[in-house]
């Protein structure tokens, strides 16, 4: 099954005070296994930034001026996010940011039904724990060492290790693995060719009264030997 993990980074909180996405990441996975295709864009909000936002994700206002509007990446994003379901932390603030920028451009939202959280999933399975993506990576020892600020595709990129750790889906593939190895064992053995040739007898493996002897002389120049303590 084809499935889109995805994060957004924002001016803000809330859409529907005037707040915009400047920033989405997504990364394709198929089976719970990312393919590496991904899909990535910054957006000019025609907005300012306020400060408490710029620390969090570190674009300005200045960095995001030249960059496109979202309405002008939008066929492209959709082609990419294709039907899948789409995998977010938090998913409906992620959710909703989008359908507002897709609301701005005259496109209807997009059903909620294909709408992963993986918060939800993950206060389910580890309730009363810290279900942050840094906790939920530490817990899972997912290396996040490389993340200094936030980031749309890099916390994409980390959200779809943790979402594989939270479906079991590591440990689902190394079942389906052990799963065709042994059924390889089997075709192999069930198909190996008849052996050519003439038969030989096998080998004697005892040693000869010659290999004894030469054997004890060996021994008896070692000195101290453990088995002698």
């Amino acid at each position: 099954m084809r499935e889109i993990v995805f994060d957004t980074e924002t001016t803000g909180l809330d859409p529907k005070t005037g707040d915009r996405m400047v920033e989405i990441g997504c990364v394709e996975m198929v089976n719970k296994v990312a393919t590496g295709a991904t899909w990535h864009g910054y957006f000019n909000p025609e907005r300012d930034m306020p400060e408490e936002a710029e620390r969090v994700h570190g674009l300005s206002a200045t960095f995001l001026s030249d960059k496109p509007l979202f309405r002008d990446r939008i066929d492209e994003l959709l082609e990419f996010l294709g039907d899948a379901p789409l995998v977010a932390h938090n998913a409906g603030f992620d959710m909703g940011f989008l359908d507002c920028e897709m609301g701005l451009c005259g496109f209807e939202p997009i059903p909620r039904s294909r709408m992963v959280d993986t918060i939800a999933i993950a206060r389910k399975k580890h309730p009363g724990a810290k279900l942050s993506l840094d906790a939920l990576c530490t817990r899972y020892g997912i290396d996040r060492s490389h993340r200094v600020k936030h980031g749309a595709l890099l916390d994409a990129e980390l959200l779809a290790q943790v979402y594989v750790e939270l479906t079991g889906g590591r440990q689902i593939g190394l079942e389906l693995a052990a799963e065709q190895t042994i059924e390889t064992q089997v075709t192999a053995e069930t198909h190996r060719p008849a052996p050519r040739g003439p038969r030989r007898e096998p080998r004697p493996h005892h040693a000869s009264e010659h290999e004894l002897a030469a054997h004890k002389a060996f021994v008896e120049t070692l000195n101290s030997p453990l088995w002698g303590q």
